[in-house]
């Protein structure tokens, strides 16, 4: 090797040293960057020079140049990424989960001293004194009063379960943009990584870093699955669809429900575009439709149109949440789904349980706490006025032969109209007596007094009967005499049809007992007191046959269904921290494992800027040695 050579081999040492400590320098000086993925050099041989060839030989002589830099590498373990982005997109979906129960316990007030049970109570202590003194008008008053702050308080849990609904609808609203943004990150990225790459000179791995860093937030919103091809880029799927591929991000849409305005988010490219819609490009904005409808409004030739474009979207929904929740199945990951999950599509009522939906509901937190809440209010309410009824004279027939039956509604104009009435298997009626329709615990229409009535529709309807049988207790059919009656409104079990139902969005208290509670009287006419019917108030609290759900067999009295439902929500709540717990012990032995692979080691570093310190030390004293033998050499043969 002549010296000439042996100054490049202590040049490549010295460039080789120097890149080397800058990568130990980028390291160090990044060690608590987040998402930062230590790098590490790889070094290699430089050109071989042929000196001669030779059969005999074993091999060529050859003299090499020196070493160069060949590569600096990013650390990272394939395996151990998917795991942790898997397991911290199923520790957001508990994390969502036991955070809504925590804030419904907080809503019915049992951890803060606000109760909803003191309500509950205060209710049945004044039925109680009620019961010792049924005429008094100071224990009618104290129970009317009693009944109004026991459904102002039972509103105001309903309106605080509603209004979380509203704040869990945002927050989808916010991640799905935030996961929109993400895409448009990763598709940039990916453009930049690209464009350095393509030379093979240089590696963008602070950018693969940012991306990286993405792909671990994008995996705790939505269940995720991506790869890389063999230009760099990454693609992404969400919930089995393309998100990122190529040089596109497929943004996720929203759709609005115009009832609730709960957001669904919605695939646009997957959205069927019905006939006779308008035809225009949305660009690369997010879609949001109203009930599947998108309406905009452009100037063509100086007219301003409006542009409709009405999309089936039955196909292009993002998350199935019918499936059930299930790690087994993988249907428990992500924090967007779980909100989703928590707050359901609509308000739910104790009609979502009576009418048989209840598998609609059940894997909704809120929602089921909302209908078994609403059922508890329902029972309450609907019981109490039951007993007014039945003191007033109210009946129930089994109806064999409907016959003639017709509304009677009183126009503004002070005129009648009828209108044909179906009455069912089950009504419950009393009769109006035209000349003197004032009767015990009814008004001056013969009206029975309702301590709870309806916001939006009548307890009860006029009616007129003809030719209508039923069938007794022993099951002989008798006639009803021909009249007018007053019919109790049965309410439909329609969650949607809200103006039907004795729920908490549809119920007061009457307000001419609010005026005036001594209209109760429970004085009879010989003048005795009502006992019976104070008995029968009193059952309404004790009596065991309520259940909280149909898959709960245990009947229970008002008072415990209550005990049940707040049980349920601690017990859940319990159930999701425990879950939670588990899954964050999961993720943080994942992270911890991934850390020791990519994460920056002080020690390692510091022992790494050693070892190239010295190498460069050498390499500038072996440039020492062959300068002093060259300057020799010259000055000898000068």
């Amino acid at each position: 090797m002549s010296l000439w050579s042996s100054l490049y081999v202590g040049t490549s040492g010295l460039q080789t040293s120097h890149n080397a400590l800058n990568t130990v320098a980028h390291n160090l000086t990044n060690a608590d960057t987040d998402g930062f993925t230590r790098q590490q050099v790889e070094q290699s041989d430089k050109i071989y020079m042929t000196i001669s060839k030779s059969a005999s030989a074993i091999s060529y002589q050859q003299s090499g140049l020196g070493v160069t830099y060949s590569n600096v590498k990013q650390i990272r373990d394939y395996f151990l990424d998917k795991q942790f982005r898997k397991e911290s997109g199923r520790s957001m979906f508990y994390e969502v989960s036991k955070d809504t129960l925590l804030e419904v316990e907080d809503l019915l007030g049992e951890m803060n001293g606000e109760a909803f049970q003191t309500q509950l109570s205060d209710l049945w202590t004044s039925i109680q004194e009620l019961s010792k003194d049924p005429c008094s008008s100071v224990t009618q008053s104290t129970l009317v009063q009693e009944a109004s702050e026991f459904l102002t308080r039972a509103q105001s849990v309903y309106d605080g379960l509603s209004s979380y609904q509203d704040n869990l609808n945002l927050q989808v609203k916010q991640q799905i943009e935030k996961i929109n943004e993400y895409g448009k990150q990763i598709l940039e990225l990916n453009d930049q990584i690209r464009k350095i790459e393509m030379g093979k000179i240089e590696h963008a791995n602070d950018l693969k870093d940012q991306r990286n860093l993405i792909l671990d937030e994008l995996s705790k919103l939505v269940d995720i699955s991506y790869d890389t091809d063999v230009n760099g880029n990454v693609f992404v799927q969400i919930e089995g669809e393309d998100f990122v591929k190529g040089g596109t991000c497929y943004q996720i849409g929203l759709n609005i429900d115009s009832v609730t305005g709960f957001y669904t988010p919605f695939w646009p490219q997957n959205a069927n575009v019905l006939p006779g819609s308008d035809e225009f490009s949305n660009g690369r904005d997010m879609l949001i439709t109203t009930d599947g409808v998108l309406q905009v409004e452009r100037t063509n030739n100086g007219v301003t149109e409006t542009l409709r474009k009405t999309f089936d979207l039955s196909n292009a929904l993002v998350f199935n949440l019918n499936r059930e929740v299930s790690s087994e199945l993988g249907t428990d990951i992500g924090g967007v789904k779980s909100m989703l999950l928590a707050r359901g599509d609509h308000r739910a009522s104790y009609a979502d349980i009576a009418g048989g939906t209840y598998d609609k509901v059940s894997q909704s937190v809120l929602m089921n706490v909302q209908a078994e809440f609403d059922q508890l209010i329902h029972n309450t309410i609907t019981a109490v006025n039951d007993v007014l009824a039945e003191a007033a004279g109210v009946k129930n027939y089994n109806i064999a032969n409907p016959g003639t039956a017709v509304s009677i509604q009183t126009n503004p104009g002070g005129t009648t109209t009828t209108v044909p009435v179906d009455l069912g298997n089950n009504v419950r009626l009393i009769p109006i007596d035209t000349a003197n329709p004032k009767k015990y615990l009814t008004d001056e229409e013969g009206i029975p007094y309702q301590l709870f009535t309806k916001i939006a529709g009548d307890g009860y309807q006029r009616v007129s009967l003809s030719g209508v049988t039923y069938t007794d207790e022993e099951g002989n059919t008798q006639t009803l005499p021909d009249g007018d009656y007053w019919m109790y409104n049965e309410e439909s079990f329609d969650p949607e049809e809200i103006y039907t139902l004795y729920s908490l969005a549809n119920t007061q208290i009457n307000q001419k007992l609010m005026q005036a509670p001594a209209l109760l009287g429970f004085r009879l006419s010989d003048g005795s007191e009502d006992i019976a019917t104070m008995e029968k108030l009193k059952a309404v609290f004790t009596d065991e046959k309520y259940t909280l759900n149909p898959n709960v067999l245990k009947s229970v009295s008002i008072m415990g269904y209550y005990d049940d439902l707040v049980s349920q929500v601690a017990n859940s709540a319990y159930v999701y921290d425990a879950i939670f717990q588990n899954q964050e012990n999961t993720v943080s032995a994942t992270e911890s494992a991934r850390d020791q692979v990519h994460a920056v080691s002080s020690d390692e570093e510091l022992s790494n800027m050693i070892k190239f310190q010295s190498a460069y030390n050498a390499s500038s004293r072996f440039i020492n040695v062959v300068d002093e033998m060259l300057e020799h050499l010259l000055t000898s043969l000068a």
